[in-house]
C-alpha cells in the first residue's frame, strides 16, 4: 500500500492530517504546531535546518507511518 507520510509533506499537512503526530515529532525536538514555518516547511527542510541527517529524516517518516494514524 505504500506510505502515506512522506518527507515531502509539510509539517502543517502533517499535523493537520495527523494530529497524533505531533507527540512523535517532539521526540525528535521538533515543535512544529505553534511554528509559523510549519505550512511551508517540508518535514526533510524542517529537519536539515535542525541538523539532522538523512537516517534521521527517514527513520521519523517510518516512525509516523507505523504510528497508526497512516
Amino acid at each position: 500500500m505504500g506510505q502515506k507520510i512522506t518527507k515531502d509533506m509539510t509539517f502543517g499537512e502533517l499535523i493537520n492530517k495527523y494530529p497524533d503526530a505531533a507527540p512523535i515529532l517532539g521526540n525528535y525536538g521538533l515543535r512544529c504546531v505553534g511554528c509559523h514555518l510549519n505550512v511551508h516547511e517540508t518535514i526533510e527542510q524542517g529537519m536539515k535546518v535542525h541538523g539532522m541527517d538523512d537516517a534521521t529524516v527517514e527513520k521519523l517518516v517510518l516512525e509516523l507511518n507505523k504510528m497508526g494514524a497512516a
